[in-house]
Parts: structure tokens; sequence; C-alpha cells
């Protein structure tokens, strides 16, 4: 019997990495290109679930699965940005800089007959109070670029937190749990870890 393909929808290395830790790759990575602008009255757990389910539908390819995920980190209600400018990723380090955000991951499965299944991961993180210092260095990394709140877990912002209550697989971009059951609910073979 034939391995079934798997499409990943998105062209994040973080989420290249993460499905590699427990032993799946992707047989095509193919990036979405949905509308990501917030709907008015919607939650961050709604908008983490809507897009991801959007990303899924979007790369949607018959006779593969495919796995697609989104990640919204907010303040109470207010979601902060994919930060692109340096001054979008100096408010979110200011707005983050001793408090505790929420971070929620989206993951949806499309199967090969068109059944879609949602999860998604919340998790919590304190972020120290942070010097000027710490953010003028930070920003000069980059690493801010195109992530969700202004900062990577898995760099230099690693430093910053104090407390995580939660999955830091689904603060990255991809709760493992949750995909694993997801792809193994759906019917594509995960391989099983010991």
């Amino acid at each position: 019997m034939t391995k079934p393909r798997l499409v990943l929808a998105s062209a994040s290395p973080r989420r290249l990495d993460l499905l590699a830790r427990i032993g799946i790759t992707p047989d095509a990575v193919i990036p979405s290109d949905i509308d990501e602008s917030e709907i008015p009255g919607e939650t961050p757990r709604e908008i983490a679930m809507r897009l991801a389910q959007g990303k899924a539908d979007a790369c949607a390819d018959r006779g593969a699965f495919v796995l697609a995920a989104d990640t919204v980190v907010a303040q109470g209600r207010r979601t902060l940005p994919k930060a692109e400018t340096v001054s979008q990723a100096d408010d979110c380090l200011r707005r983050l800089s001793g408090s505790n955000h929420r971070v929620w991951t989206g993951v949806s499965v499309r199967s090969p007959h068109g059944e879609i299944t949602t999860r998604v991961n919340e998790s919590r993180v304190r972020f120290k109070r942070l010097g000027e210092t710490e953010i003028r260095a930070y920003l000069a990394t980059g690493e801010w670029q195109g992530k969700a709140g202004g900062y990577a877990l898995q760099g230099m912002a690693e430093a910053f937190i104090v407390q995580i209550i939660g999955s830091p697989s689904g603060i990255i971009g991809l709760p493992l749990y949750e995909t694993v059951n997801l792809l193994s609910g759906a019917g594509f073979p995960v391989r099983e870890t010991s």
C-alpha cells in the first residue's frame, strides 16, 4: 500500500523543523495565500481556528492530506500583529514587557476526501520587564520579522520568558500533540515515537 501524501500549507521553516522532530517530512510545501484580516468581534482563538481552516482549504489537494496552522499572540482580546517593521516589533515588545499574554495556535488537517478537523492550542506566557538595551538588541537581530507578537521563542527572546504554561511547540507555531492526534485521527500514518 502506498503511503499517502502530506502537504504542509506553510512556508515556515519552524513548522518543518517541528514536524521533523516527530519524524514527518511533508511531500510538498505549498504556502497558502489567504486574507488574514481580522473580522470585527472575533476572539483570538476564533481567528487562529478560522485562519488554520482557511489555509487548509486554500491548499486542498485531491489525494493528499493537508496540514495547516496559524498562530495568534494576544493580550486579552487584543491581537498583536505579525511584525513586519521594526516599529511594529518595538511596539509588541513594549506591550509584552513585564506582562502575561496568550498564544493561540490553530491546527487543521484536511483529509484527501475533504473532511477537515481543527484544534486550537492555548499557551500562556509571562515576559520579564525588558530594558531599553534589551529591546534594541533584540530588534537588531531581525528574529522578530514575520513573527506573531514580534518575537521568536526558539531564538534569543527565550531569555525574556519567565514562565510558560502550555506547549512550547504551539508557541513556536505547530503544537505537536494536537498535530499528531489530528493526523492520526484523519488516517495519516504517524510514526510512533518511544
